[in-house]
């Protein structure tokens, strides 16, 4: 499996900017196993829709406001760097796009614009 395959087209206005207020209020997605089907709901939902057996997956990761454009130095291609997690003062765990063709130790050029 590849990161690559959770890449999908999402909507700007559909992502959350905040927390929802109250938490609990949150939006809820859940899927029918037997049937397929989706269906939007409030986390506060939850409780009627869960079942001894059933998967529960909870997401804490946070997203940091890092979503860098740059290009390769070398080609001059595009490349897409999404900061993940600060390891150390000058080293981060990221996600590059398009993966394939990064290298380890390739430079790639930003500007002060490309940031998003």
């Amino acid at each position: 499996m590849h990161t690559d395959e959770f890449d999908y087209p999402l909507p700007q206005e559909l992502i959350a900017q905040e927390p929802a207020i109250p938490r609990d209020s949150c939006r809820l997605l859940t899927l029918d196993r037997v049937t397929g089907a989706y269906a939007d709901g409030v986390f506060t939902d939850i409780l009627e829709k869960i079942n001894p057996g059933d998967c529960l997956v909870l997401n804490e990761t946070r997203v940091l406001p890092a979503r860098l454009k740059g290009t390769r130095a070398l080609t001059g291609g595009a490349m897409e760097v999404l900061l993940l997690k600060e390891l150390s003062e000058d080293t981060w765990e990221c996600l590059v796009k398009p993966a394939r063709k990064a290298s380890v130790g390739e430079h790639i050029a930003f500007d002060g614009s490309s940031k998003s």
